[in-house]
């Protein structure tokens, strides 16, 4: 592997720290990877969460949220490379990502769903578009499509596997068919698919692997499937710098493996959560109680859901793991101990 380059800046190492929402990737823990050599990720997903007027102007509160945290950020980091996640479905997503580049994000990472009007919102600015992708079929269709409506193409591509945390870019049966062994076979198609384009626009864009990297070797995994990074999430939860409560991250050190399941979000996307008595009622088809919209997710009718997302990744992320949705990936029941972004970083690449 070899460092990336994102518009002048180069990385020391070549990683990114994934966006976890809502609240466990701020502008703390992204400041602190940056600080290290990677590139941090701040997630907009309801970022405004602990803003006074979150639950009467979630919308508002997310937008402040975006421009503060970075700037808490570029105060760890003032020189680092540090971008923003914005999930494609989000009902806001043009807003955070319009705002993501006001805040001067040096790059945007989008996927839950096709980011296919990311070329646009960001136009103009210094701003780099990385979509995330599970399957070649995916990498094709947007990378086409960019090529086609806006003449350009992506600045990094993140290859997200079976084995991560939070939503997933798989149907639950695709989860069971694939094996490290069948995945790496899609990997090395989405990099050859990638390398197309990037031949077509006489640039380079850099494929990062993700899901299931935990230690040093899985990123010589990734390394030996012929990417040019990793992304990482899970690893940096039990970190001092992670924005979470204390007890979301002990959940983790606690969980074994096979506390860690597949859960279906309310809007019906399959995600990776540790099995807690919220996750055993849900199971049970009990109708959680949830409060007023939050209007986080596009595709979601408060009618319908079987429990609030927004309510539950809160609830996680102050520290109530009992009625939390503790998103996680496969590894977690990995963590043992809480310690600093640099131990992590210097354990990924020993």
């Amino acid at each position: 592997m070899k460092n990336i380059r994102i518009g002048e800046k180069i990385t020391k190492i070549p990683l990114i720290q994934g966006g976890m929402g809502v609240g466990i990737s701020l502008g703390r823990l992204a400041g602190a990877v940056a600080r290290e050599g990677g590139i941090g990720i701040i997630s907009s997903a309801q970022i405004g969460y602990r803003e006074a007027d979150f639950d009467r102007a979630p919308a508002e509160a997310n937008l402040r949220a975006i421009e503060s945290e970075m700037e808490k950020a570029r105060s760890i980091s003032p020189d680092g490379i540090i971008g923003f996640n914005v999930m494609t479905a989000l009902k806001e997503h043009a807003a955070h990502v319009k705002a993501a580049v006001r805040a001067g994000a040096d790059i945007i990472i989008s996927g839950a769903g096709l980011p296919t009007d990311l070329p646009a919102l960001t136009a103009g600015s210094r701003t780099k578009i990385a979509p995330i992708v599970s399957t070649d079929k995916s990498a094709n269709v947007i990378l086409k499509y960019w090529d086609r409506k806006y003449k350009r193409t992506a600045d990094l591509v993140v290859i997200e596997g079976p084995e991560a945390g939070g939503h997933l870019g798989f149907k639950k049966e695709e989860l069971a068919e694939y094996t490290p062994e069948t995945y790496g076979e899609e990997i090395r198609k989405i990099i050859r698919t990638v390398k197309s384009y990037a031949e077509k626009y006489n640039t380079e864009i850099p494929v990062v692997v993700a899901g299931g990297i935990y230690d040093s070797s899985d990123v010589k995994r990734a390394m030996g499937l012929g990417a040019d990074g990793v992304q990482v999430a899970t690893r940096f939860v039990t970190t001092e710098e992670c924005d979470a409560d204390i007890r979301y991250k002990q959940a983790y050190i606690n969980a074994s493996k096979e506390d860690i399941m597949i859960v279906k979000s309310p809007v019906g996307m399959p995600g990776r959560a540790i099995l807690n008595p919220l996750m055993e009622q849900v199971a049970k088809g009990i109708q959680i109680p949830h409060s007023p919209c939050h209007r986080c997710l596009a595709k979601c009718n408060p009618a319908d859901i079987p429990y609030c997302i927004t309510d539950g990744l809160i609830n996680a992320v102050k520290g109530n793991i009992e009625k939390g949705l503790l998103f996680c990936g496969a590894k977690a029941w990995k963590a043992e101990k809480i310690d600093t972004v640099r131990d992590a970083v210097q354990e990924l690449f020993a």
